[in-house]
């Protein structure tokens, strides 16, 4: 089995992108479980949801595990449940670092905000490009010093699509036959 996460900041295209890898290698696809936790409760996040939100996203995850499909793929994982804590509320439970690191993912595909248009959705809040940048540069270096492996995807839609198949490919150590131009 191969981990797959998509990671970095909001409308950055994870959600859209985790759906294209699919169609294309297939694999089970575990979406963000802090959207399913607010369609639920119906109203913000506060601190105290964070510990439920991410043993929400374990549970999804070690679901998805325990089926042990060839590839695997996160629309996030506990990093961005950990970044969210902190901007929101300038503090994280420990234990969520622990969990993460606890875990292997063979590849995170980190999406920079930069080159696609920010779209609300009733639940984003960081319209400010600026935002999305800091955001995007706490993954990148939580990623760097805790040596997982990454690759940085940016540029227009079809551009990170391109690169995303393209590193999914290579993960799963197979020829995209369907890649060439326009796709």
């Amino acid at each position: 089995m191969k981990v797959l996460v998509l990671t970095g900041p909001e409308s950055s295209g994870k959600s859209w992108l985790a759906g294209e890898i699919q169609a294309r290698f297939g694999g089970v696809v575990v979406g963000e479980y802090v959207r399913h936790f607010i369609d639920q409760q119906q109203r913000d996040t506060c601190y105290a949801d964070i510990a439920d939100i991410a043993r929400g996203q374990l549970a999804w995850e070690d679901a998805a595990r325990a089926a042990k499909p060839a590839l695997l793929i996160l629309d996030t994982h506990l990093l961005s449940n950990m970044l969210w804590s902190q901007c929101l509320f300038g503090d994280c439970p420990g234990w969520l670092e622990t969990e993460l690191l606890a875990r292997h993912y063979d590849q995170h595909l980190l999406l920079n905000p930069a080159g696609v248009p920010w779209v609300e959705d009733g639940q984003r809040c960081q319209p400010k490009l600026a935002e999305r940048q800091a955001f995007h540069r706490g993954c990148r270096d939580w990623l760097m010093k805790h040596g997982q492996p990454f690759s940085e995807l940016s540029g227009s839609w079809s551009a990170r699509r391109a690169a995303a198949l393209e590193q999914v490919a290579a993960l799963l150590g197979s020829v995209d036959q369907h890649a060439g131009p326009g796709y």
